[in-house]
C-alpha cells in the first residue's frame, strides 16, 4: 500500500533552495567575485541540497512515509542519476577548462532529474523540470556574461515560483 502512494513535494523546500540560488546568483555576479562563480555555486549546492532534503523528509514524515519506504526510495532513485551525471560532467568540464558549459549542463541535468522524479511525485515537478531543461538549452548558447542570470533564474526564481505554486496547491498529486 505504501508503494502505491506518491510523495507530496514540499513547497517550502523549493522556496528555501530558490532563496539560496538567488543569493548565489547575486554573489557570483558581484564585481570582485565573478571569477569565483563556480566555487560560489558549488557552496550554494552544498547548502541547498541538505536544506531541501531536510524539508522534503519532514514533509514525507508528516504524510506518514518512512525515509526507507518505497515512495521515498523511488524519489531518491529518480533524482540521483541526474544529479550524479551533473557532478561527473562538472568535474570533466572543469578538468578540460570548459567552464562555459557548466551552467547549461547543471540546468539541463537538474531538469532531467526533476522530470524523472515527477513519476514518483506530481506533474508540477515534471513541468518545473521541463522548464529547467529549456533554460539549460538556452544557457548552452548564451555568452558567459548572461549565464549567472540564467542560473539565478532557474535555481533561484523558478524554484521559488514553483515552491509557492506547490504550497498553494496543497501538495496534491495530480493523476
Amino acid at each position: 500500500m505504501d508503494a502505491a502512494r506518491a510523495v507530496a513535494v514540499s513547497g517550502s523546500a523549493g522556496v528555501a533552495m530558490g532563496v539560496i540560488g538567488l543569493l548565489a546568483a547575486v554573489l557570483a555576479s558581484a564585481g570582485g567575485l565573478r571569477t569565483h562563480w563556480l566555487l560560489i555555486w558549488l557552496c550554494a549546492a552544498v547548502v541547498a541540497a541538505p536544506t531541501g532534503a531536510f524539508l522534503m523528509a519532514r514533509r514525507a514524515a508528516l504524510q506518514g512515509f518512512t525515509l526507507l519506504g518505497a515512495p521515498v526510495r523511488k524519489v531518491i532513485l529518480c533524482l540521483l542519476p541526474g544529479l550524479f551525471a551533473g557532478g561527473v560532467m562538472t568535474l570533466n568540464q572543469y578538468r578540460t577548462g570548459d567552464l562555459h558549459s557548466i551552467p547549461g549542463t547543471w540546468l539541463l541535468l537538474y531538469g532531467c532529474a526533476l522530470v524523472a522524479t515527477s513519476a514518483a511525485t506530481s506533474r508540477i515537478v515534471g513541468v518545473l523540470g521541463s522548464l529547467f531543461i529549456l533554460l539549460g538549452l538556452v544557457a548552452l548558447g548564451l555568452p558567459e556574461n548572461l549565464q549567472m542570470a540564467v542560473l539565478g533564474g532557474g535555481f533561484g526564481a523558478l524554484q521559488i515560483l514553483f515552491g509557492i505554486l506547490i504550497s498553494k496547491r496543497g501538495h496534491a498529486r495530480e493523476i
